[in-house]
């Protein structure tokens, strides 16, 4: 099976600047990989710095001092990543199975 190597471009915009990231599925898989119980403030700083256009990440920098910060950027990231898809759960129905 081959991986899919496209990247999707995504430009947030922090404050008055705009920070251009590129994702692959790839990168995607990796961050939720890293993702555990006492572990997600590293995983998505590491999606962030690996995603950002190398000559933005000085500059992006500052804002991964606080914790909330990183998640809610990797938050809005990853949101705009994900497709329009939509999902419905169907009622199960109220016979028993055996």
């Amino acid at each position: 099976m081959t991986e899919r190597s496209e990247k999707t471009e995504i430009t947030l915009q922090i404050q008055d600047k705009e920070f251009t990231f590129a994702l692959s599925p790839a990168d995607v898989t990796r961050y939720f990989n890293g993702l555990n119980p006492n572990n997600k403030v590293a995983p998505s700083n590491n999606l962030l710095t690996s995603t950002v256009q190398q000559d933005q990440l000085a500059a992006l920098r500052p804002y991964l001092v606080n914790p909330m910060t990183v998640m809610k950027l990797a938050g809005a990231l990853l949101e705009e990543y994900a497709p329009d898809v939509e999902v419905t759960v169907k009622k199960r129905s109220a016979a028993l199975s055996d």
